[in-house]
């Protein structure tokens, strides 16, 4: 009784010690007495004790492979260093277990080696401004090449692309140069933009300046019209009440010698005097002597 007792114990560890729970994003490689037998994705699973094992625990999430910089060498004869980084995924566990040995460093290997060929058909200044080209290239033609690994290439970035010393003075001064030859070509805008402002600033001036006289001279010759409009209806006026009152010709003639008198006042030196005034102060004069003999 107590055997069969341990033997029951025995079993049940047996098949506790056995029990496998497969996370999210896992997946195990089962082989059955030293040949692939399945592969266990996620959930609940149960491993035949002395038959089978876990021959590998693969994760299925997208990995970041971080590579050391590499030395290659340009068309045109220039040696950079250039570290990349290679996002990559595990689509199928068999055949990343089974496939290749290593498959991390023969990443790194094939990553290095497509690198050299696609810079080595590069001139320096295409490197340096052609990446996302080198990016599409490598990450195409790596995929390609894991795919019987079971690997997937995502993407490919270059991360750091460093040129020789005397090539990375010779950037700087050229960008220094570029730099200033913008700053130059901002202040010649603002310059003109300022002279143009200026210029525009003036030419309003002297339109509003030349509104304001063309204005006033109209006002001026508006109040000269006014004035002479106003005088003619004055005269008018009074020639008009003269013809009403129908003057006697002695009042006509007493206010030609007021006009004579009021033209003798002015600075005339001669004055010529007609012949009906004359003849008016000849009587004014008779009249005199005549008053005063009486």
């Amino acid at each position: 009784m107590p055997f069969v007792i341990a033997l029951i114990i025995i079993v049940l560890l047996l098949i506790i010690r056995n029990i496998r729970v497969v996370q999210q994003a896992n997946a195990y490689v089962i082989e059955r007495l030293g040949a692939y037998s399945t592969t266990w994705s996620v959930g609940l699973h149960i491993k035949i004790p002395f038959i089978e094992r876990i021959a590998k625990v693969v994760t299925l999430k997208e990995q970041v492979a971080d590579f050391l910089p590499q030395p290659v060498i340009t068309k045109d004869n220039v040696t950079m260093q250039i570290d990349t980084v290679v996002y990559f995924q595990i689509t199928d566990p068999k055949l990343y277990t089974y496939g290749i040995e290593q498959p991390m460093l023969a990443i790194e290997n094939l990553t290095a080696t497509t690198l050299r060929n696609i810079i080595g058909d590069l001139e320096l200044d295409q490197c340096l401004t052609s990446r996302d080209i080198i990016n599409s290239k490598m990450r195409s033609i790596l995929d390609e090449a894991t795919d019987p690994w079971g690997i997937k290439v995502n993407r490919v970035e270059l991360k750091n692309i460093v040129p020789p010393r005397e090539i990375q003075d010779a950037m700087e001064k050229q960008m220094k140069a570029e730099r200033e030859r913008r700053e130059a070509i901002l202040k010649a805008e603002g310059e003109k933009k300022a002279s143009i402002l200026a210029a525009e600033g003036a030419r309003e001036s002297a339109i509003l300046r030349a509104d304001a006289k063309k204005q006033q001279q109209i006002l001026e010759a508006q109040g000269e019209a006014e004035a002479i409009l106003a005088v003619q209806q004055a005269t008018a006026e009074g020639i008009r009440l003269i013809n009403e009152a129908v003057p006697s010709d002695a009042v006509i003639k007493l206010k030609a010698i007021e006009a004579f008198a009021a033209a003798a006042n002015g600075p005339a030196n001669k004055i010529i005097i007609p012949s009906e005034i004359q003849g008016l102060v000849g009587l004014a004069a008779g009249l005199t002597d005549s008053i005063k003999d009486k």
